[in-house]
């Protein structure tokens, strides 16, 4: 039974932190008078008084949030996010098209960054920041945000936090689930801080260096810039980028626990090796095939190979170069990249590393296991042996998001998209990277994708970003009988 008063409360008090959150961009918008204040203001008078009612009505519930709740909290949260989210784009008029801005704006909120925009230079600053912003909230979860600043929900929050955290697992690093959320907002936003100040050392605007380190922390991948980071045209602003996308790609629990004093933490945790190893092997394999097939010098191949594995990797999406022209062996890598997504806790989206590193484990156990029928062979990630039921969870997760995928690129392709596109633009779209392939590459866009394309990719980008459970839950039967 869904305690729908305890639902209602929270999703109200989610729409009270929407409204204050359009706050800045309306700032941006009334500074620069650019023609977006009125379509802000609209959005956060909507938002606030709808939240407000709301809440008052059921703020006297007595009601604990229990697992089924959770799941209805988080999927509803980020439609209605999304929705209001992306008024102010079309009652501004700079996407005139409803489908097209909640598509924009659910890019945003699941971090995908996959755009409609043909020219993104044209939209004031108060819609450039409420873009980039919509990012850096989807990043670390916008539920998870409300658990550290929002004393609502009690003895529930856990039930938020297992459907919101990415990955196999939450890594529950205190006792408290509000102490936790803080403490992982804490370290993302003394990340984008140190990012922001780099940023602007390197040479960017202090509004391009926020909008960009929203961006890269959440590893979304808007930019302020038709050319993304290539607009920049600098090593400097390539590696620092870098840097701070793996370290978005990383689980952020490792973040905080080097922070305190243990910073060879990530050279002791299997992901995280793996992680780099993928990177390592990727980027050599690129590099060496981009600078003996074109012109481009051996520092500026290796620069653009190295930004451009790591921001598929971690499903960032930014880009320094047009990956299209690369030979096809490295766009191929650069798509079975997009399936390995981020570390689990990070960010990032795809299928987390730490599932594929699991599989690999446990398929190279069947093989030793038909050798040697009796043997006991658990699967281990360093130390800790892995549960069977967490292997069966990671394989069924593995079969549904492959099933998913498979059906999007049949429907993208009966919708008119040729193979590579539809593969790309789908692999992109569930695995929240943004830039694909075909005719969704680092230069295009997916402004001439048809309407129900939009929608079908859209709902592709919100199960990729919770993580494919806690949306499909809610179409089985099951969960909805008493």
């Amino acid at each position: 039974m869904l305690h729908t008063k305890a639902i209602s409360n929270i999703l109200s008090a989610l729409l009270l932190f929407l409204a204050l959150s359009l706050i800045a961009p309306a700032i941006f918008a009334y500074i620069n008078n650019e023609g977006d204040f009125s379509a802000f203001l609209t959005t956060i008078g909507f938002s606030f008084s709808i939240g407000i009612i709301v809440f008052l009505l059921t703020r006297n519930h007595n009601e604990e949030l229990r697992a089924k709740d959770g799941f209805i909290i988080v999927t509803l949260g980020w439609l209605l996010f999304s929705f209001i989210g992306a008024l102010p784009f079309y009652l501004s008029g700079f996407i005139p098209s409803y489908t097209d801005a909640f598509f924009e704006t659910m890019s945003g909120f699941s971090t995908t960054g996959a755009t409609i925009l043909t020219d993104i230079e044209i939209l004031p600053h108060g819609l450039l920041f409420w873009r980039s912003l919509t990012h850096w909230l989807g990043g670390m979860g916008i539920i998870l945000l409300s658990l550290a600043i929002l004393p609502l929900l009690g003895v529930g929050g856990m039930q938020l936090f297992k459907a919101e955290v990415p990955g196999p697992s939450p890594d529950k690093l205190t006792p408290r689930i509000k102490h936790t959320a803080e403490l992982l907002w804490g370290v993302y936003l003394l990340l984008t801080v140190v990012e922001v100040i780099l940023l602007r050392f390197g040479g960017m605007d202090w509004f391009d260096s926020v909008c960009h380190s929203f961006g890269t922390l959440a590893t979304g991948g808007f930019s302020t810039k038709n050319a993304s980071i290539g607009f920049y045209n600098s090593a400097y602003v390539d590696y620092v980028i870098t840097l701070f996308m793996i370290l978005a790609g990383l689980n952020f629990s490792l973040h905080y626990r080097a922070l305190k004093g243990k910073p060879l933490i990530y050279f002791k945790d299997p992901e995280s090796l793996f992680f780099f190893g993928i990177i390592i092997v990727a980027t050599l394999a690129i590099f060496f095939s981009v600078w003996t097939q074109t012109s481009a010098d051996f520092a500026l191949s290796f620069r653009q190979a190295f930004f451009q594995v790591v921001s598929i990797i971690t499903t960032t999406g930014y880009g320094t170069a047009d990956y299209e022209q690369w030979s096809s062996m490295s766009r191929m890598i650069l798509l079975i990249l997009m399936f390995f997504g981020g570390c689990a806790g990070s960010t990032g989206g795809g299928l987390k590393i730490i599932r594929s590193l699991i599989l690999i484990k446990f398929s190279l156990n069947e093989i030793k296991r038909l050798i040697h029928p009796q043997a006991v062979l658990p699967v281990r990630i360093g130390k800790i042996v892995v549960q069977r039921d967490i292997i069966t969870n990671v394989a069924g997760f593995y079969l549904f998001y492959v099933t998913l995928f498979v059906f999007g690129v049949l429907f993208m392709n009966v919708l008119g998209l040729d193979i590579e596109t539809a593969l790309g633009g789908v692999a992109a779209t569930i695995g929240n990277i943004g830039p694909a392939l075909g005719d969704l590459g680092p230069t295009d866009n997916y402004s001439f994708i048809p309407d129900v394309g939009k929608w079908f990719m859209s709902f592709l980008m919100l199960v990729g970003r919770l993580e494919i459970y806690t949306v499909l839950v809610i179409f089985t039967p099951i969960f909805w009988k008493k």
